[in-house]
């Protein structure tokens, strides 16, 4: 191979073709415009990228200046996980949400309608549906992301949100192969470990996959989890799972993308460019570099994977299918010029309301009153998992809105008020998010109820734990802007009749 001098120049392009890199700031560096003249296929952007919907648009033009076909890409999954609305909240309802709403052609709607705004902003790669199916109640960075805890109704789901979405012509990415639901490690921060026999795993955690690969999802991204009924490194350098099951067995033939290399569960055991090439080498044809070190990071993979085919560590072959691969999604993503209509095969166009009837119809609803005077809000906080990050959320302040007076309190677990000092004829509105999973906030909200037992509980991540008590109890299943607006409606008592679904158990484990 090295005796044709053509072949560096070719192996570096598949090369750069394969290298998703990411920045920091809402422009576009010099650095990542030379590269993307060179041959940089795609670039994923982040909360750093974010600057609010004018200079996303400036900033996705700058990006295609230098290419009009590329590959623009990032996480707007709606609810909890949102990257255009980080300081109101999203608009559109999160996974589960609609998971609970349990109505395909909503999900259908609701995702159009984030494919159709990402297409205006220049975006045409969402890094979205997720069909994990969230089986352990304690999943620290999935949750109200999925679909919910039944494996035929987050398929349902799933490849409705893909038909939806991709019928704007931006391509969705089914995540995190093989399915990061069973896990209760964050992929952040450690590596998780499933440790259920393959048939049982497969039975619960495949038929999301198979679904959105029949509604022809344009890509799949891996996840950094390990599943010793498989292999002995994680799925996301393991050509059992990426060659062997998603490619063999379930057919997929469009593009592997990784989760992000900078990701601890596989960064501190192999490193950027160590993870990088078992990937490629395992099937992986993108790789999701991360925010830090771009340029140098850009360069290093360029400079491995180059490397690593010279020194017969990785066949020329493989590298030139996954440039071919993500070439193949460029040629797909291609964005509707504005005002075009969606595929003819797409149903009726998006309409605004969809997402709204999906949080009221999800809403879990138990002897809650409606709010007669301003209320005292508290909104419990904790630290938010990397995937959503500092995010709006809350019902506070559309409360304050309907109700002149309402006092809306943040509030940390470890410095919870005393209740001594809550107005003792004030109604107390307690608003938390998975409160399961966070033993200061459920000893602090406990202790709120025991003092102040017509206190209304509203729970904005998943309601596993569901106090009884004369205040009532509403569950939104996330923290979308657009679930708060449920909520408030029956908080107000101006929520239409019929659409809260009161008393319906969730969809969970």
């Amino acid at each position: 191979m090295s005796a044709d001098p053509r072949l560096p120049a070719e192996l570096r392009r598949w090369a750069d073709a394969c290298i998703l890199p990411g920045f920091d700031g809402p422009r576009a560096p010099d650095w990542l415009r030379r590269r993307i003249a060179e041959g940089v296929r795609g670039v994923v952007l982040y909360h750093a990228n974010m600057a609010g919907p004018e200079a996303l648009a400036q900033l996705t033009a700058e990006l295609r200046a230098e290419n009009p076909d590329l590959i623009i890409g990032l996480d707007e999954e709606g609810g909890d996980v949102t990257r255009l609305h980080l300081t109101e909240g999203s608009p559109w309802p999160g996974h589960l949400t609609l998971g609970q709403a349990d109505d395909p052609d909503l999900t259908r709607r609701t995702a159009r309608s984030i494919g159709s705004r990402l297409a205006e902003l220049g975006v045409n790669l969402d890094l979205a549906p997720v069909v994990d199916v969230n089986t352990a109640a304690g999943n620290p960075v999935i949750g109200t992301r999925s679909f919910g805890a039944d494996p035929a109704r987050v398929a349902a789901q799933g490849a409705a949100y893909v038909e939806g979405l991709q019928s704007t012509g931006v391509a969705g990415c089914a995540k995190h192969f093989p399915g990061h639901g069973a896990t209760t490690v964050d992929s952040h921060h450690d590596l998780p470990r499933v440790t259920e026999e393959r048939e049982a795993f497969e039975e619960i955690a495949l038929p999301p996959f198979r679904a959105a690969i029949a509604a022809d999802v344009a890509a799949v991204m891996t996840a950094h989890i390990l599943l010793p009924c498989y292999d002995t490194v994680p799925a996301t350098i393991s050509r059992t799972l990426l060659t062997g099951v998603l490619r063999e067995r379930l057919g997929f033939t469009g593009a592997v993308i990784t989760d992000s290399l900078e990701m601890r569960a596989v960064h501190d055991r192999y490193g950027i460019a160590g993870t990088a090439l078992r990937a490629v080498a395992a099937g992986a044809d993108a790789l999701c570099v991360g925010t830090r070190h771009g340029e140098a990071r850009a360069q290093l993979l360029r400079e491995e994977l180059v490397g690593a085919v010279l020194r017969g560590e990785l066949a020329a072959e493989r590298l030139a299918e996954a440039a071919a691969r993500v070439e193949a999604l460029a040629a797909r993503a291609v964005l509707r010029p504005a005002g075009a209509p969606p595929s003819s095969d797409a149903g009726p166009p998006a309409e605004d309301g969809a997402g709204l009837r999906a949080a009221r119809q999800a809403l879990l609803v138990r002897e809650v009153p409606v709010l007669r005077q301003a209320p005292v809000v508290l909104e419990f906080q904790d630290e938010p998992t990397p995937a959503i990050g500092d995010t709006a959320w809350g019902l506070g302040s559309l409360l304050a809105e309907a109700l002149a007076g309402t006092e809306v309190l943040d509030v940390l677990p470890d410095a919870a008020p005393s209740v001594g000092h809550l107005p003792a004829v004030r109604p107390i509105v307690a608003v938390v998010r998975d409160l399961h999973r966070h033993p200061a906030t459920l000893a602090a909200v406990t202790a709120l109820l025991a003092a102040r037992p017509r206190t209304v509980l509203v729970e904005m991540g998943l309601p596993h734990h569901q106090p009884h008590s004369p205040g009532g109890y509403l569950a939104t299943y996330g923290a979308s802007r657009v679930a708060a607006l449920a909520a408030a409606e029956v908080l107000l008592g101006t929520a239409p009749p019929a659409t809260p679904c009161s008393g319906k158990r969730p969809d969970a484990p």
